[in-house]
Parts: C-alpha cells; structure tokens; sequence
C-alpha cells in the first residue's frame, strides 16, 4: 500500500509536503522537549499538549508488521530487546499472534525498517556488532502507553473485540476490566485532526456476533476494511473459520461411520 505525501513542518512551522521516497516525521520524533513533556503517564492523567501532523504517515503492511513486532518483543522479551535484524525477521514471521500469516525477506524487513526510521518510529541502536533495532512509536505518535498496547496488538493480530484485546494484552499491559480497554479505544477513535486524527474504526456488528471489533488505521480505512474481509461472520479469520467448518464436518463424518460399525456389530456406542 503506498503512502500518502502528507504534510510535514519545517524548522519554522511551516507545513510543507513529503514528495515519493520522503517519509513525512511523526510530531514527535526529533523534539526531545516535546518528548519529555508528552511522556505517557500510566494514570493516564496529562494527556499531549504540542501540535502534531492533520493527517499521519499512511504505513504499508509490511512496515506495521516490522513496527509491531517490535512494540510487542519490546515488552515479552525485553532481556532480548533492541532486536537484530534476523530476530526482527523471525519475528515478522512467526505462526503465532499473526493475522495475517506473512513469510517476509530480509530485504523486505531492511526496506521497512529504512522506511521507519526516516518516520521517525524506529530507532537503530548504536554498541556492539550487530546492529540492532527498536521502536518509537508512543513518543513519535503521541500516544498513552495503554493506546500503544492496544494499536500494538490490532497491527499483529488483526480485528478484535474489547475483551479479545484485554485477553491477548496480558503479557503487554493488565488492563484493570473490558471497560478501561473500550475508554482507551474511544478516544483513539474520537482523536481530533489537531492531534492527528483518528487512529482505530470500529467496525460493523458481524451477523451472529454480541460486540463489535476495532481496527487499526495506520495503513489507512481501505486497509481496515481489508482486515474486516477476511474474518469469517463468527469473527475467526477466514481461514481459521473455514478449517473448523472442514473440522467440525469430518468429525460428524467419523461420527456416523462409528455408529454404523457399532450397529453392524451389535454394540452398544454409549457403552464404549
């Protein structure tokens, strides 16, 4: 997905515009003031005051996979972190907390990660031999801890309930009940151009379904609703919801197939 050429500033706070092959910064990216004054607060109680872009970075899927990753092994496996380009790869492509599945290169990862880093939202990390990599998205964004959870997991995994964020956000951040998660998604949700704008959509009730999912917005609402098409009705992937139905059909197969041997033999199912 290709991103839009969106405004930027100058040194003057002159809007100007990103051209093809220029990242525009996110607000907070290069100003070190602005970052310790918008430093999220876990009590969720000085929200960012400084002016930030109309309109944000659009970010292909490959560069919030790689952004994503990195938010997430920064808080499960923070003894490893910053990452190194193959850990990052790894990563990128697990089995697992994916939706959807990617099998990426490393030429892929190292272009997204070029991409990041002129936005602002990846930093490298300098000592060692081997370079390695971490993420700035709640200060680049401007963005709560709490929200930077929570877009975190909508990047990795895909649409999701409230409930379904709170369950997955366990070993991210313990969000005290479903309602707190539904506040931080709200105001994502309702975000004002001033700050840049909204960064999640909550989508359509699906047919058979009690709560609404949320999606991201960081590759824009087209994306989004790319995400919504491949979740079955039941709210599971698509694939996922058609291996169950594959699943759930062989096993009435089996089911018959039982009862029938069980008849010819004269045995009693219940008994065995």
């Amino acid at each position: 997905m290709a991103c839009h050429a969106v405004p930027s500033h100058d040194a003057a706070g002159v809007a100007t515009h990103g051209h093809a092959g220029t990242w525009p910064r996110w607000p907070y990216a290069d100003n070190p003031q602005a970052q310790s004054r918008n430093r999220p607060d876990p009590d969720h109680t000085m929200p960012p005051t400084d002016p930030v872009l109309s309109t944000p970075p659009l970010l292909t899927p490959i560069e919030a996979r790689v952004l994503g990753t990195l938010m997430e092994k920064a808080r499960t496996v923070p003894d490893s972190y910053p990452l190194s380009l193959n850990s990052l790869l790894m990563g990128c492509n697990q089995k697992t907390s994916r939706e959807p599945l990617m099998d990426l290169d490393e030429a892929q990862v190292a272009t997204a990660l070029d991409n990041l880093k002129s936005a602002g939202l990846v930093r490298e990390s300098s000592g060692g031999r081997t370079t390695r990599y971490e993420h700035n998205f709640q200060r680049g964004v401007g963005v709560f801890e709490q929200a930077a959870v929570l877009l975190g997991l909508l990047i990795l995994r895909g649409p999701q309930t409230a409930g379904e964020l709170r369950l997955n956000s366990e070993r991210w951040y313990r969000f005290a009940d479903i309602s707190s998660v539904e506040g931080f998604l709200e105001e994502l949700l309702e975000r004002s151009q001033e700050k840049g704008g909204p960064l999640v959509v909550k989508l359509p009730r699906a047919a058979g379904t009690r709560e609404q999912r949320w999606a991201h917005l960081l590759c824009g609402a087209a994306h989004a609703a790319q995400s919504e098409a491949r979740h079955g009705p039941d709210g599971l992937p698509g694939d996922t919801a058609e291996r169950i139905a594959r699943l759930e059909a062989e096993v009435a197969q089996l089911r018959e197939t039982v009862l029938r041997l069980c008849a010819e033999l004269g045995v009693n199912p219940s008994a065995t």
